[in-house]
């Protein structure tokens, strides 16, 4: 199955180069306006969790003129509704309204929703993955044409996993796996799933960094100051680019010894690709 090309950004930013996706309630205007001034990659206006449903049509026509009046250059999105709530049909209709890059799909099960709000919305899809069954269906959403990207929702995982909230994360490292793994083989991105603790910057830390090892491209967050913790951490260090940069300067072809180990250029392509990231967040 072919994939759908990714819809250019404005500020040419692949989705595989962003760190930081941070969630911002489409029902609060001072919460919007902060994020213009924000260091995050991504905005996701959401329409979801974190507005109550008595307040979600103002929070439609938020989002549309949020939208339209930008944020910096950088790349945006509209969380809906899930399919089966009475607000999935109206979020769709202002997510097509809207000029957003891209519509936030939460508790995607099976290909066939994604393919559904592709087709409405005409935005290109991130899909969330937070049941049982969409794990066990991540590889055809992944391949599904309009689906640029996949989201761990973690809190749902854990929840319908009946894992404890105060287990730790390796109780659900299949389940993150399976989600990588999935985005790699369908060439879309894929993006951790938020910390819930506000006053745990060593967590979190720790947690950006056990899920850059892990192969996510960024994070998702939930507050303005966890952006520079998620954005350190997917961020080449200076030593790392250097590092990178004589690798690939000193490589002439084939196997070769360097630095004390053998390089080709596949090692060549991974130095290029670290090279370009880091590039990509010079300020």
């Amino acid at each position: 199955m072919k994939k759908a090309k990714e819809k250019p950004e404005s500020n040419g930013l692949p989705l595989r180069l962003v760190r930081t996706m941070l969630f911002v309630p489409a029902s609060r205007p001072r919460a919007i306006e902060k994020a213009r001034t924000l260091d995050c990659d991504f905005i996701i206006l959401d329409l979801e969790d974190s507005v109550l449903p008595e307040d979600r049509e103002n929070a439609r026509r938020a989002a549309i003129e949020a939208i339209r009046a930008g944020f910096d250059g950088r790349p945006c999105a509209i969380r809906i509704n899930p399919e089966g709530s009475p607000d999935h049909g109206l979020d769709m209709v202002a997510a097509r309204t809207a000029a957003s890059h891209y519509v936030v799909v939460p508790k995607v099960i099976d290909a066939r929703q994604a393919h559904d709000v592709h087709l409405v919305t005409k935005r290109n899809v991130i899909a969330m993955i937070e049941s049982p069954t969409g794990i066990v269906n991540v590889q055809s959403i992944a391949r599904e044409p309009g689906v640029v990207a996949l989201m761990a929702g973690v809190n749902d995982l854990r929840r319908s996993l009946g894992v404890p909230p105060d287990a730790p994360r390796s109780s659900i490292s299949l389940a993150l796996q399976s989600i990588v793994l999935a985005a790699r083989a369908a060439g879309v991105a894929a993006f951790d799933g938020v910390y819930n603790n506000l006053e745990d910057p060593e967590g979190l830390a720790r947690e950006c960094e056990e899920g850059r090892q892990m192969g996510f491209d960024g994070k998702s967050i939930i507050h303005p100051s966890h952006i520079e913790i998620a954005n350190n951490a997917f961020s080449p260090s200076g030593p790392a680019v250097e590092q990178a940069r004589n690798l690939v300067e000193a490589f002439t072809g084939g196997a070769q010894r360097y630095d004390g180990r053998m390089i080709e250029a596949m090692h060549v392509e991974e130095a290029k690709a670290l090279i370009e990231r880091a590039e990509a967040h010079r300020r």
